[in-house]
C-alpha cells in the first residue's frame, strides 16, 4: 500500500520514496530538494485544505494538494 504526502497529518513525519509525477510537476519538486530519501514533516494544511505546508531540511515548503499526491512515501 503506498502513502503519498497528502495523506500525512499535521505534525506527522515522513520519508521519500519516489515521485510519480511527470513533467514541470515532477522537475518542480526536485529542484526543491525533495529528493528520495528525503526525510519530511507534514507541517499544516490552509484553512481550506489546499496547500499543504511541509518542512524538510530546515526549511518550509507550501504544495498544492496535485503536487503532494505525486509523492510517495516510504
Amino acid at each position: 500500500m503506498k502513502r503519498t504526502l497528502k495523506e500525512l497529518s499535521p505534525g506527522e513525519r515522513g520519508r521519500i520514496k519516489t515521485i510519480t509525477g511527470n513533467g514541470s510537476i515532477r522537475r518542480r519538486i526536485v529542484d526543491m530538494g525533495l529528493v528520495p530519501g528525503t526525510d519530511l514533516i507534514m507541517e499544516r494544511y490552509a484553512p481550506l485544505g489546499d496547500p499543504v505546508e511541509i518542512k524538510s531540511q530546515g526549511f518550509h515548503l507550501s504544495l498544492r494538494k496535485e503536487e503532494a499526491d505525486t509523492i510517495i512515501l516510504e
